[in-house]
């Protein structure tokens, strides 16, 4: 399980160090912040199957994701009595993200290349990257250490190989050089943050391909356009948590039940109300009863990641269904770790209370930089960043 998540200079997230429990919960403001998180955890999952540099590219590039603000805000400027204004800066410029765990930790720093090296001036490169055992990384912890072009791992005496290995400058070591005869630490971290499974706001509307009819395969895992709806529900039916589905329908819309119908291999999803004659195909649901039913099968997947990140999962939704998607999410978080990024305070009330395993971030706005109020440096989980 993550028990710290890090970021440093992405967007508004100047320098946040987060606790993470089984379950986290994280809310604030329109502008806090909880977006970038969101999207920070993402690139952090991008890096692992060597696509960071491409998702900054679609942002605009590592100069148009970086903390638009000073290195340090002045006396003066916090009592407001000067206005901000720039200043020489006196650390490298970089974006730093990592993660912390019960045995791995990983973190990496992307920093802009050289000026005259490359035409490719807004492609990061790696500056550091390195994996280790523990909270944080200490001599003595670290599996691999990536300077610049070069990675040095762990022999199996556990001193340094004698070898150090190349690599491209863009590159991530946990998709180049994750070999199991080389460092299998490194094949191990990489897959667990490749399962990191994310969902956003699912499609709802009259061509949504959650409310076709198509060929069904077995789906333990919802596809991110719900697109296989009828296919993950059955597979849940048959392969999963049935009691627990049954449960989710009923707590939603009581004495309802879904019903998968399959013909020539085509999967459709109909779904029985108390009162109707007939059951409702998915062309005939509300855009929040189809959304809620997606939530259902991306929470209940019968192959839970090793960790789940929802974005604003009350999209759509009337507030009336928000208990019971507080049930489901708390049923999904005993199989897996969830991170809830939400606005709706329903939601984040109920969640609240769903366990002892559950913390609540309540993210705000300091000078244009996301903070946990009330929290100082000596609040927040031990970190350490390796140094260039």
């Amino acid at each position: 399980m993550l028990t710290t998540l890090a970021v440093e200079n992405y967007r508004s997230l100047r320098d946040l160090v987060l606790p993470l429990s089984r379950l986290t919960v994280v809310t604030g403001p329109n502008g806090s912040g909880k977006s970038s998180l969101y999207r920070a955890l993402r690139l952090l999952a991008d890096a692992a199957r060597n696509g960071a540099v491409a998702a900054l590219a679609r942002e605009g590039g590592l100069p148009s994701t970086l903390w638009a603000g000073p290195e340090t805000h002045g006396r003066a400027v916090r009592e407001g009595t000067a206005p901000v204004q720039g200043t020489v800066r006196g650390k490298p410029v970089g974006l730093r993200l990592g993660f912390a765990g019960d045995e791995y930790g990983y973190a990496l720093d992307l920093g802009l290349p050289r000026q005259g090296r490359t035409a490719f001036n807004l492609d990061p490169e790696f500056k550091r990257e390195a994996v280790w055992h523990g909270p944080v990384p200490r001599p003595a912890t670290l599996i691999a250490d990536r300077s610049g072009p070069v990675v040095r791992t762990r022999g199996e005496t556990g001193g340094w190989a004698s070898e150090q290995l190349p690599i491209g400058l863009t590159d991530s070591m946990l998709s180049e050089l994750a070999d199991p005869r080389a460092c299998p630490e490194l094949l191990i971290v990489r897959d667990r943050i490749r399962s990191w499974r994310f969902y956003d706001h699912f499609r709802t509307d009259a061509d949504a391909p959650a409310r076709q009819s198509r060929i069904g395969t077995r789906t333990p895992v919802l596809d991110h356009d719900g697109g296989d709806l009828a296919a993950a529900l059955r597979t849940i039916e048959e392969f999963g948590d049935t009691e627990a589905l049954a449960q989710a329908v009923d707590n939603a819309f009581p004495r309802s039940r879904i019903e998968v119908a399959t013909t020539d291999g085509r999967f459709e999803l109909r779904l029985h109300q108390h009162g109707l004659l007939r059951p409702l195909s998915a062309a005939e649901l509300s855009d929040g009863t189809l959304r809620y039913l997606l939530w259902v099968a991306a929470l209940l997947s019968p192959k839970p990641p090793e960790l789940l990140v929802l974005n604003e999962p009350e999209t759509s939704l009337h507030p009336d269904l928000l208990p019971a998607l507080a049930a489901l999410i708390a049923t999904a978080a005993k199989r897996a770790q969830l991170v809830v990024v939400s606005h709706a305070r329903t939601l984040v009330r109920a969640l609240d209370e769903a366990g002892d395993d559950v913390a609540s971030l309540e993210l705000a706005k300091e000078f244009g930089a996301t903070v946990l109020p009330g929290r100082g440096l000596l609040d927040r989980p031990a970190w350490r960043w390796p140094s260039r």
